[in-house]
């Protein structure tokens, strides 16, 4: 399958780090228009079991659930979340097809070799390559089992994708550069610090000086007629029966077959891998110099602490108590305690580390960040959990499974009775209760539903004479029938009194706010007194620290927003009006503080690379933004409707697929 790696010449690093993302930047993209799926460009769906057609690439409905159950599995996120996974998971795999048909296009490609050098030399070659030799090919395919829960074929062409992808950036990125006068306008524009006199116009202050009379009210009501003419919104009445899911959850037989079937159908997941609970003492070496060079001598006195500590230890030190003295590993808070660890944790140690029996120390052993010793307080050996230990983690799951089918099944029985005999006759037939409604707007709580956004969809969407419907609410089935409609109504001027004053003092006060803002900006730049206009027009006046453009300043917020002006300002100078919706803002700059050439040098490289990786990814991003354009123009992308569906349905995928 890939003989050719046993040829002189990572897995948990791609999904973290590359394969789920091949393209970072064009996570912000969404090629899918207004977030919803299907004839999306009116060139038909893709097939069946498809969920995109990219080009001639496919993203299969099933490769989608597969990826976002691991990544659900391996973040430890709740179940609930899985419809959410799924459709960034899906949305990611189709930007992936999209580069590399663009990769393809033109003309970039992958071989054998260099896949098999990114498997010796990437983020996991000491795991497939330990010590440089090739672990074999059972053990490989083993491993990639393990981890990923796909094939070897599947992952080598994962891996060959995200260095195709990588080409890609190299090709789009190669002629990115930041100047030198960027990188100091940039600079300035970061770390320039203001201060600022500030005065303060309150809205709510303005608002509760406003006393309107009834004929300025009655005035308002009748210029504004139209924003009041559904003011009472349309309300229906309707007959519903609850299918609670909860409740039928507790009639519902779970048997140990029910668990074995589960079982079976998720065994991969129950796959428990070598590990050990492990204690370390670390002594770390200084990190080479710029010539690449280490200090010989801080690199022997690091090896002879190692040695002092384990002389300790071997004379009856507790390695708790000398992990706290002598580690410079964060652990040593925890007396050098790490918990249960796989394999790729400390990877050029780690064969050491897992040939230690339960209880033992090692001897000291270098690694790439120091010197270490550790202890083995106990080892799991590779295995799959028995149906016993998991049981308590399969059953609500199988349960709840089980319970969404008899809710649907009981549902769909009650609806077609009822379309037939009537609501009433079906909840009696079935012991459910039948509610007869009052009056109900789309916000009103119900009896038995709380409120139901997707209840009230439902419902305002259907007619009197419609037959009994089922619609799903979050705790089950719903079905119900329209028996009244009273359309919305235009309200008389005392029926919305309250909301036309309401309406009034703000849109009176904003705008009154406006002009005394402008007010108190003219009189402080004329008289070239910010204090005094404050005092003449009933400002508070306050005064900031120096910020950047990051901070915030009480009453004004953030310094990016409209205030953003003041680093533009000489200290002296009075701003203009600032309206940030609660407060009206005029600011003087008391003090201007530009940063000096010495921080400019000793921020120079990372600001460089802050610069270089914000214009490389606007690179992508409109390179992703105009391939994605012109493959919609031409039809070359194309969605499946009822494949979204079943990945946002929650129960997809959880019995196998």
């Amino acid at each position: 399958m890939i003989r050719f790696l046993q040829r002189p010449g990572p897995l948990k690093k791609y999904l973290l780090g590359g394969i789920l993302v091949l393209i970072s930047a064009t996570m912000v993209i969404t090629l899918i228009p207004g977030g919803t799926l299907g004839s999306a460009f009116g060139f038909g769906a893709a097939p069946q079991g498809v969920f995109a057609k990219v080009g001639d690439q496919e993203v299969t409905t099933q490769e989608v659930n597969q990826r976002a159950q691991m990544a659900v599995r391996r973040a430890g996120y709740p179940q609930a979340l899985l419809p959410f996974i799924r459709s960034q998971v899906a949305q990611q795999m189709v930007l992936e097809k999209v580069e590399l048909v663009e990769a393809s296009r033109l003309g970039l490609h992958v071989t054998d070799d260099e896949l098999r050098d990114e498997l010796r030399s990437g983020g996991l070659g000491a795991q497939l390559f330990p010590g440089g030799n090739f672990i074999g090919q059972e053990r490989y395919e083993q491993f990639v089992s393990q981890q990923f829960n796909m094939s070897v074929a599947q992952f080598e062409q994962l891996v060959k994708d995200e260095l195709l992808a990588r080409k890609l950036r190299a090709l789009l990125q190669a002629g990115v550069s930041v100047s030198e006068p960027e990188i100091e306008q940039e600079f300035k524009r970061e770390e320039t610090k203001v201060k600022l006199e500030y005065a303060v116009l309150s809205l709510d202050k303005v608002m509760s000086e406003i006393h309107p009379n009834e004929a300025e009210l009655k005035a308002f009501f009748d210029k504004n007629q139209a924003r009041y003419v559904n003011a009472i919104p349309e309300k229906r009445k309707a007959n519903y029966i609850v299918i609670d899911s909860a409740k039928v959850a507790e009639q519902v037989p779970i048997t140990r077959e029910d668990l074995m079937r589960y079982y079976n159908q998720h065994r991969d997941e129950y796959r428990v891998p070598d590990e050990v609970n492990l204690r370390l003492i670390q002594v770390r070496t200084p990190p080479p110099g710029p010539d690449g060079k280490a200090d010989e001598k801080a690199v022997d006195a690091a090896r002879q602490k190692a040695e002092d500590i384990l002389k300790k230890l071997k004379a009856g030190g507790n390695f708790s108590e000398l992990a706290k003295k002598y580690s410079d590993d964060p652990s040593k808070d925890n007396g050098g305690e790490l918990g249960w660890i796989g394999r790729g944790r400390i990877p050029d140690i780690e064969d050491q580390i897992f040939a230690l029996n339960k209880g033992q120390t090692s001897e000291v052993l270098r690694s790439a960040l120091g010197f270490n010793i550790v202890r083995v307080e106990d080892k799991r050996t590779a295995h799959v959990q028995s149906l016993d230990e998991v049981k308590a983690t399969i059953e609500p799951v199988v349960r709840q499974e089980k319970a969404a089918r008899a809710a649907e099944t009981l549902a769909n029985d009650v609806r077609t009775l009822a379309r037939t005999s009537g609501l009433d006759a079906a909840g009696a037939k079935h012991n459910l209760a039948v509610i007869h409604s009052d009056l109900f707007s789309r916000t009103s709580s119900l009896p038995g539903l709380g409120s139901a956004p997707d209840f009230m969809d439902a419902v305002f969407s259907a007619h009197v004479k419609d037959l009994p419907e089922m619609t799903t609410i979050p705790q089950g089935r719903v079905v119900f029938q329209v028996v009244e409609i009273k359309p919305p109504q235009k309200p008389t001027f005392d029926e919305v009194r309250a909301s036309v004053e309401a309406d009034y003092k703000q849109e009176q006060a904003g705008e009154l706010l406006r002009k005394q803002t402008q007010e108190l900006s003219d009189r402080a730049r004329a008289a070239h007194d910010l204090k005094k206009a404050a005092k003449e027009l009933g400002a508070v006046v306050k005064t900031s620290e120096l910020v950047t453009r990051n901070d915030q300043v009480p009453d004004v917020g953030a310094m990016a927003g409209p205030a953003a002006v003041a680093f533009d300002m000489k200290p002296g100078a009075i701003s203009g009006p600032i309206n940030t919706g609660r407060n009206g803002i005029v600011f003087a700059v008391t003090e201007r503080q530009e940063p000096s050439a010495a921080q400019l040098a000793a921020s120079k490289d990372r600001l460089r690379d802050t610069l270089l990786q914000k214009r490389r990814e606007e690179v992508l991003e409109n390179f992703a933004n105009n391939l994605r354009a012109e493959m919609e123009k031409r039809g070359q992308i194309r969605y499946n409707k009822e494949e979204r569906e079943r990945l946002m349905n929650p129960r997809f995928g959880t019995a196998g697929g």
